[in-house]
């Protein structure tokens, strides 16, 4: 293939731009014509990654009818059969299980390293490093040995740990790294070729030679008789001079060409002796020769004033670049979809590339939109599948109890229970659900599915409750991570089959289930490895293991609409080619930290420096930028903040920019108007009709409609939101209460009634128990009932305790005047002429000697003013002249001698409702008969015809929101609005 004149070390390359995997194998066919059919079967290429194989594959399959190369991986060279003697790889999960149970132990004795959330992350980044050096060829003494004398302690912290870690593998006996693997058959692969050079064509192809052992293969296959190293993207527009300043990595190492440059170092080849693959790669000259001179290193950019005059007119450069600089995301999204629909309804091949899932999911949602599914080369993180969603769920069951929102979360995933008679427990979920919101159960268990159960007609929901109450009753445990790992497939597969069948449902099944079968098996393969750990730890190892997969489970995408990370790009080629998020942190991505090595330690000690992966993102941007039509998209702002433009954009706007007398700036200008162009067309696309603003409410149903039972809390709703009544009880609607019940104030409240109702009650009959150790220890034994976070109760006795004191000695006063007779007392009243029933619950109603009532009502906030109770809140005003009216049947009509707020807040206080005998307007004093008589009044208003219920008549506080504002369309009015009744059949 390869003829004297080509003498080795021989490499070639290809500019940037061209579809490289098209123009290889056209460059092999131009070599190879007129040569024999078995001329082609005899060349041995070698490829870096799985996807270059099958783009290979399918080039050669669309003809014309050839043999085919012997196409191999670069990491099939350490699986060949004449290296049996080599020790099999440590399989990774293996390694990191060991691994993770170092970092534990480190952690535990050196807390300032990190906290124990970081375990499995710690590991993962020491596996890594551990990997790189095997692959880099690096030596564990000469990290070990490195000074550090003037470096932070972290660093030499970090450096004994390493020596700790190697002491440890060494003792087991460890297998090596896939990575030392690797390097130690190329290095065999290697000395056999020097001993007997291998007579069949050998070409390394589309590798940049960023890692170790693959450099070392390329300079290796680089010198035989008939090996050739093919190089992706090359610039061939590059001078030598800047080449030749690319010799430090600390400021080289972010070029696009930098690798470039080190192989040809390692060979003694010059730039010259790279030669052009094939003639006809279809790429840009002029516009490779503008992006080369945008890239040049930051030490030399003053070429642009130099070598940017000889560019000529920049814009047919330009022409096929089009520069979209939308104000966020959301509109770079739309933009970039619209571009992509063009392309799928003319039948254009065009690919988004971008290493910003965000972006990419906001572009696939738009698609979906317009029945548009891409091919995502990315595929779907396995723990956001289905069943790796199901498998955190059910692992997280044993880390801590359960709330109710994630109880109702894994009952209704679709795996749970999807074998037979799932419809049956779709029925039984939703009963189940309805049944937690209105009893507040925050943490829901065996007990209480029995106990929802047994209200349920329907037989099967026993056996039904049985089985959910056995599947979620895990008890956080330390466990072997192989029981743990058994455990969990037990109440998994249990889970997802249901109570009446075997097996395991639809679990493993389809794409995603299969996957994550395997590598559960993996798991539970590896498992002895892995040491003890607790439920929490073992949930957080299992959602690791499946953020650290993905799975392809779209069946049908567009054939020429396609979503590539930057690796995936490299090998393909489209029509179209959308570079999409190209901002600071996203493209280039900000590098990782590095726990163990910072920057100056990794180059002394010969590992890849941070800025490798900067360099190798520039490389694939200066290949993808060279194609002959070409996005370039960013937003301005994320969510967050304002954003930087990518550096490489930068440098190209800048150098154009600075070109005004050649046309730099029109030609600048010309791909900011082609991308104004699409988000005038997106913003266009979200431009909605103006629809006329609803008009403030104020219904008015028809008379037998309207409400005639109310509670005494309901009648201040009635006098400050009318509507609110009419949305609950004409139309019958009532917000859902929470599933997930925070320990706010409603759930305070109802646990200090019930701390304070159980004191009174313990005491009414031995006044000597009325103590303050009494009363906190029935406020522990309550509050340990009713609130199951251990933080609130502190909180919340805390609270109590300060009061505690105050709520004792006014106890005493109130026994002196009376002794209690009722509490949580249910009791109604009528207004017979209008058929209206009162309805209420009084916290407490104590008896005097004389026979006159004094009615009590806790408030663990502030009690209502005697001006609020005057006109709003008639709570407690209502239950006294129900007392006078004989609403409570334990009692009997009964003269109300007071009626009293007990505020339980900071400042505590008593606060009397303005009642007396004789109604006394200056004094702001009524009787039990007038209040009575003012609510006839106003029910009475209330069943006039023309009254209407107004939305929003009086409110206390603007923001307040009783949860039918939505139904109001409260903000497309607002309250001083002229009501707009409207009479209902």
């Amino acid at each position: 293939m390869f003829g004297p004149e080509e003498g080795a070390p021989r490499l070639f390359g290809l500019p940037p731009g061209a579809d490289f995997p098209a123009a290889l194998v056209a460059g092999l066919r131009a070599r190879l014509a007129g040569a024999p059919p078995e001329a082609m079967a005899r060349v041995e290429l070698i490829v870096n990654t799985e996807r270059m194989a099958r783009r290979l594959r399918a080039i050669f399959d669309a003809g014309p009818p050839v043999l085919l190369p012997r196409i191999r991986l670069v990491t099939d060279l350490s699986e060949a059969a004449d290296l049996a003697d080599l020790p099999p790889a440590v399989p990774p999960l293996r390694r990191r299980l060991e691994l993770s149970q170092l970092v534990a132990r480190l952690i535990e004795a050196r807390p300032d390293l990190a906290p124990e959330a970081a375990l499995f992350d710690l590991t993962d980044s020491l596996a890594a490093l551990m990997d790189e050096m095997g692959v880099e060829g690096v030596d564990p003494e000469t990290v070990l040995s490195l000074d550090v004398s003037d470096q932070s302690g972290h660093w030499q912290r970090a450096l004994e740990f390493l020596s700790i870690a190697r002491d440890y593998l060494a003792a087991l006996d460890a297998p090596p790294d896939p990575g030392a693997r690797l390097r130690a058959a190329i290095e065999r692969r290697i000395a056999a070729w020097d001993a007997a050079p291998p007579a069949h064509p050998v070409i390394v192809a589309g590798s940049t030679g960023s890692r170790g052992a693959v450099a070392r293969l390329m300079e290796a296959v680089a010198r035989l008789p008939q090996g050739a190293v093919v190089l992706p993207g090359f610039d061939f527009h590059l001078p030598e001079a800047v080449w030749d300043g690319m010799g430090d990595a600390l400021s080289g190492e972010d070029h696009p060409q930098y690798r470039f440059r080190r192989l040809m170092e390692a060979l003694g080849a010059r730039p010259g002796d790279v030669r052009l693959w094939q003639a006809e790669a279809l790429s840009d000259p002029a516009r490779n020769r503008l992006i080369s001179l945008a890239l040049r290193p930051a030490p030399v950019t003053d070429q642009w004033l130099a070598e940017g005059p000889a560019l000529g007119d920049p814009g047919p450069a330009c022409a096929g670049l089009t520069l979209v600089e939308a104000p966020s995301q959301r509109e770079e999204a739309l933009a970039i979809a619209l571009r992509l629909r063009e392309a799928a309804e003319t039948g254009q091949s065009a690919a988004l590339i971008t290493p910003d899932r965000g972006l990419t999911r906001q572009v696939e949602a738009r698609l979906a939109g317009w029945g548009i599914v891409p091919d995502d080369s990315a595929g779907r993180p396995l723990h956001l599948s289905a069943p790796g969603r199901f498998l955190r769920m059910v692992a997280g069951l044993a880390a801590r109890p359960p709330g109710a929102g994630e109880v109702m979360a894994l009952v209704r995933h679709p795996l749970t229970h999807s074998g037979a008679e799932r419809n049956r427990h779709l029925r039984f979920a939703r009963e189940l659900e309805l049944w937690l919101r209105r009893e507040a159960v925050p943490q829901p268990g065996a007990a209480d599915f029995a106990r929802w159960a047994a209200g349920m007609s329907d037989p099967a929901a026993a056996d039904w409750a049985a089985w959910l109450g056995a599947c979620l009753d895990a008890a956080p445990e330390t466990l072997p991570l192989a029981e743990h790992a058994a455990a969990l497939r037990a109440r998994a597969e249990r889970l997802a089959a249901g109570p009446e069948a075997e097996g395991a449902g639809a679990l493993w099944e389809r794409e995603a289930g299969r996957k994550a079968a395997t590598l559960y098996a993996g798991l539970e393969r590896e498992a002895g490895a892995g040491g003890a750990m607790d439920a929490a730890t073992f949930a957080d190892l299992l959602a690791t293991l499946l953020q650290g997969e993905a799975v392809h489970d779209i069946e049908a995408p567009h054939p020429g609409i396609r979503i590539w990370g930057t690796l995936e790009a490299r090998v393909q080629g489209a029509d179209l080619l959308i570079l999409g998020g190209l901002n600071e942190g996203s493209w280039p991505e900000a590098p990782a930290p590095d726990p163990w090595l910072n920057r100056a330690l990794r180059h002394r000690a010969g590992l890849l420096l941070p800025e490798r992966r900067i360099g190798l993102a520039a490389h694939d941007f200066q290949q993808a930028a060279g194609a002959r039509e070409v996005w370039l998209t960013r937003a301005a702002r994320s969510e967050e903040a304002p954003t930087v433009p990518a550096r490489w954009l930068n440098r190209l706007t800048n150098l154009l920019h600075g070109l005004p007398d050649q046309g730099g700036r029109a030609a600048l200008d010309g791909m900011r108007d082609r991308g104004r162009h699409w988000l005038r067309l997106g913003a266009a696309l979200e431009e909605a009709e103006e629809l006329p603003a609803a008009r403030r409410p104020a219904p008015r149903p028809p008379v037998p409609a309207r409400p005639r039972s109310l509670s005494v809390t309901e009648v201040q709703t009635l006098i400050r939101d009318p509507y609110a009544i009419y949305a609950r009880h004409v139309l019958g609607l009532r917000p859902l209460d929470p599933l997930d019940r925070p320990p706010d104030a409603l759930l305070r409240g109802t646990a200090i009634h019930e701390v304070l109702d159980r004191f009174v009650a313990a005491t009414r009959d031995a006044p000597e128990r009325t103590t303050v150790a009494e009363l906190m220890a029935t406020a522990e034994a309550v509050l340990a009932e009713a609130v199951p976070w251990a933080a609130t109760r502190m909180q919340w006795r805390a609270r109590l305790a300060r009061v505690a004191a105050w709520i004792v000695e006014g106890e005493a006063a109130r026994r002196k005047r009376a002794e209690p007779v009722l509490l949580e007392e249910r009791g109604a009243a009528q207004l017979a002429d209008l058929g209206v029933t009162l309805r209420g619950k009084a916290d407490r109603i104590d008896r005097d000697a004389e026979g006159r009532l004094h009615i009590y009502d806790y408030k663990t906030g502030d009690p209502p003013s005697a001006k609020q109770q005057l006109h709003f809140d008639k709570q407690l005003l209502l239950e006294a002249a129900m007392a006078e009216e004989g609403a409570f049947e334990a009692l009997g009509p009964a003269p109300v001698a007071r009626a009293v707020y007990i505020g339980l807040g900071r400042a505590p206080k008593e606060v009397p409702a303005p009642l007396a005998e004789v109604a006394d307007p200056d004094k702001g004093r009524v009787t039990a008969a007038q209040v009575w008589a003012e609510f006839a009044h106003l029910m009475r208003r209330h069943l006039d015809p023309e009254q209407g219920f107004t939305a929003r008549r009086a409110m206390e506080r603007m923001p307040y929101d009783n949860g039918y504002d939505h139904l109001a369309r409260f903000g497309e009015w607002e309250e001083a609005d002229p009501i707009h009744p409207e009479d209902l059949a």
